[in-house]
């Protein structure tokens, strides 16, 4: 019997030596974060909700499907008082310790912004505070969680005839996750975005204070929050606007292949008081089947004609309109919409229409949610880009984008469609551009698991990455929305004169930088007014 040579002996017994090794790491690994130093501490704290120290893999994802950031804990909070208690003591611990939180609500963040990398994650929808609460009235409002989703508040204030005014497209989110960010819709360049629909709101402080704020009390917390980021304290609940809600909604989309007819028809319609209650608009590039490049529910009443239809390579821009009414005014509804559709200038024979409930138009992309569910391709990587253009420059931008750099549409939709800066409040921390009129331009598009052609992560990657450049170089004046960026001298240039109001606020409620370590603003355990710009990886 051959013995084996020495020198397979010798690398036999390195590669038995570094199994050894690794296996050893990765156990003293698991230990170390089974065991944090921080983990007996949280323990001990005296909570009606619990911490998971051992099922967190769920809150290290998010939508976006590109981060994936361990925690060390998840808070299950039942109350508000628990959610303080854990932020009051981390203030308490002081910068000694590097732990942080993150309030976690449906999960939609798309690069991690809802994550907290060895930190807690507070689980929003596990909330139990008082149930929905709606208050009818000359001014009707309803009070709800910052864990609750929109779409149960749609359900609860319909009840009362009664719906809020602003939304966002999606309704399957919490209320403290898009009152962080803004909460932009169709319905924005009336009501402005959700977060100037909102008058009060409860937030527990990065030092771990519940504080009920308006705008006639703690105005500046209350205007630091709204779309702060999660940088100035946890939503815990907020005062929605109501407005009485319709039964029924005229859903109307037009085909346009000249995009200056689309923007002038767009921002003529948004100025008008009688026009439409609803008013966005996409982008088709070298697309063929209208109902194939249509996201949501959208059913026209002659289905024939848009799956004939053919873009012949053409880039072509779709507007659409929602029209809502109560069945006792469908005349004066369809007199003022036959007046509205005389005023623009879209292809004649390309007029698509569709009647719906109000409750179906609002939650129409739930709908294409469960069929994407029932195929897989849910849970795919999300490279969405969002991007704030002003109305000036917007041909440029369309110029350079459209079919130049972004070629097709068959990754997901562009969004396209103008809103009216006088609806925002400038005294909040979201940052929009500074003309009256601007555009969201939303690049929602999914990616391929696995795949290296122009439907994968890289490309698309690559893709958003030419668009900004092309930005940043033709002078755009360009904002993103849901911002995401790795260096403090980045979010220095997004904030621009803002830059030192949202430092300074920040040293004002979240001195220690406890709160939201996944949007990689300021960074925890040292001093953000004494970081250097280059500090933030």
């Amino acid at each position: 019997m051959r013995h084996p040579p020495v020198h397979l002996l010798k690398q036999m017994n390195i590669f038995i030596i570094k199994s050894f090794m690794i296996l050893f790491l990765s156990s003293v690994t698991v230990r170390v974060n089974l065991c944090s130093p921080n983990t007996p501490s949280l323990n001990t704290l005296p909570l009606e909700g619990h911490f998971n120290f051992h099922q967190v893999q769920h809150a290290a994802r998010d939508f976006g499907n590109r981060y994936q950031f361990l925690p060390m804990a998840v808070l299950h909070p039942k109350t508000v008082s628990d959610i303080a208690t854990l932020i009051k003591h981390i203030w308490d611990i002081g910068p000694r310790s590097e732990l942080t939180a993150a309030a976690r609500g449906h999960g939609h963040s798309l690069q991690g912004q809802s994550q907290a990398h060895g930190g807690v994650v507070v689980n929003m929808e596990s909330l139990k505070g008082p149930e929905i609460q709606v208050y009818t009235g000359n001014f009707p409002y309803a009070d709800v969680s910052g864990g609750e989703l929109w779409i149960n508040i749609l359900h609860e204030s319909l009840k009362y005839g009664l719906a809020p005014k602003s939304w966002t497209d999606y309704l399957h989110l919490t209320v403290g996750g898009t009152l962080s960010n803004a909460g932009i819709s169709g319905q924005a360049f009336r009501h402005g975005p959700q977060i100037s629909n909102v008058r009060q709101l409860e937030v527990v402080t990065g030092k771990g204070e519940i504080v009920t704020c308006s705008e006639k009390q703690n105005d500046d917390l209350f205007h630091a929050v709204l779309g702060g980021l999660g940088q100035f304290g946890i939503i815990t609940r907020a005062r929605i606007l109501l407005e009485a809600a319709p039964a029924r909604v005229k859903w109307i989309r037009v085909l346009y292949s000249d995009f200056t007819a689309f923007t002038r028809d767009q921002e003529h319609l948004i100025s008008g008081e009688n026009t439409f209650n609803y008013i966005e608009g996409f982008v088709i590039i070298n697309r063929s089947g209208l109902l194939n490049s249509w996201r949501s529910s959208f059913n026209p009443k002659d289905p024939v004609q848009a799956s004939q239809f053919k873009s012949d390579g053409r880039t072509l821009f779709c507007l659409e309109m929602a029209k809502y009414f109560n069945l006792d005014k469908i005349d004066v509804i369809n007199k003022e919409v036959d007046k509205s559709l005389s005023e623009l200038s879209y292809i004649p024979s390309m007029l698509f229409e569709s009647e719906v409930t109000y409750t179906d138009f609002l939650d129409r992309v739930h709908i294409s949610e469960m069929k994407l569910r029932s195929k897989d391709l849910w849970d795919v990587p999300h490279p969405w880009l969002n991007l704030l253009i002003p109305k000036s420059k917007i041909h440029t931008f369309a110029r350079g984008v459209f079919g130049n750099i972004h070629t097709e549409t068959s990754n997901g939709p562009i969004l396209i469609y103008p809103v009216n800066r006088s609806k925002w409040d400038n005294r909040t921390s979201v940052v929009i551009p500074e003309e009256h009129i601007f555009y969201l331009v939303a690049f929602l598009t999914s990616a391929v698991p696995s795949s290296t052609g122009t439907d994968g992560l890289e490309h698309i990657l690559i893709q958003n990455k030419r668009i900004l450049e092309f930005c940043e170089t033709a002078n755009l004046g360009v904002k993103q929305y849901l911002p995401h960026y790795t260096k403090q001298e980045e979010w220095q240039a997004h904030f621009g004169p803002h830059w030192e109001k949202f430092v300074q606020r920040k040293s004002t409620y979240d001195p220690l930088a406890i709160l939201a370590p996944g949007q990689r603003i300021f960074q925890k355990a040292i001093p953000f007014s004494s970081q250097s710009l280059s500090s933030i990886k």
